[in-house]
């Protein structure tokens, strides 16, 4: 445990900073399953939709370092192939 106040400080703005790159993290994840969802399900206008949504999550998690951006645009691609082989 810490006794100087900096320290003290330190652990309580760490925390908090985790807090906030944990819900980032999921919020990217949760919306990438959604465009796996409507791939899935075959539904392309959805998964279009779902896409725009989760390219730009996905985009300002590689910018704030949450992930690696070279990973994101790989995903965002895999993804966009996927979606314009569903038929329509």
């Amino acid at each position: 445990m810490a006794n100087i106040a900096s320290a003290k400080k330190r652990i309580r703005s760490s925390n908090k900073r985790t807090a906030i790159n944990k819900n980032r993290i999921s919020a990217m994840r949760t919306y990438v399953k959604n465009v796996e969802e409507a791939i899935s399900k075959g539904k392309k206008k959805e998964a279009v939709e779902a896409l725009r949504l989760s390219e730009s999550h996905m985009m300002v998690s590689a910018s704030k370092g949450k992930a690696n951006k070279k990973a994101m645009s790989r995903k965002v691609s895999r993804l966009n192939k996927r979606i314009k082989e569903i038929k329509n």
